[in-house]
């Protein structure tokens, strides 16, 4: 496995795994109307012109198997809330299926807590559905409730739980 930042022509490989796991971690959560309707090119778009065009404090950490596939992606930058410089967010993690609970994602994020303190990052955020097993994830590595919110996704409404890490410096993983 192998943890490095992403580059533009990565893009169409984290489309891929952005879609697949939207289908399998929302599975039962999300209509499957919605879930269907997932494009990859559209997110490979999207993707392409992110990776392209980063904007400053952004970053975008992905994973490769063995056969130098993308299988995973985490997304980080500025808190967009608050808008602080020191205050970071995690905007996403995506792994696909089969490549979770190896530890995988816990190595991404090893490698953006290091880059964040680094550039003088004090504090860290997520915003996560409720229903969500990474939930208990971001619980485990210490992430403390801060509040709720509800958000439409397609025509449901969902709860998004924000979860918080005060001080990044005393985070140990």
């Amino acid at each position: 496995m192998k943890i490095r930042f992403a580059r533009p022509e990565d893009a169409a490989g984290i489309a891929q795994v952005h879609v697949d796991s939207w289908k399998t971690t929302y599975k039962g959560i999300i209509a499957d109307a919605y879930l269907d309707q997932l494009s990859v090119e559209e997110r490979w778009n999207r993707w392409e012109k992110r990776l392209s065009e980063p904007e400053p404090g952004e970053g975008v950490i992905i994973a490769e198997n063995e056969r130098g596939q993308v299988c995973g992606f985490l997304d980080y930058g500025i808190d967009r809330d608050s808008g602080h410089v020191h205050e970071a967010e995690l905007y996403a993690v995506y792994l696909l299926q089969s490549e979770q609970r190896k530890g995988i994602g816990r190595a991404m994020f090893r490698q953006m807590l290091e880059v964040l303190r680094e550039r003088g990052y004090h504090s860290l955020m997520v915003w996560v559905l409720e229903q969500n097993p990474a939930v208990h994830f971001y619980l485990k590595l210490g992430g403390e409730e801060l509040e709720r919110k509800q958000i439409r996704i397609g025509e449901e409404t969902f709860t998004e739980i924000a979860l918080r890490w005060q001080d990044i410096a005393r985070l140990n993983i």
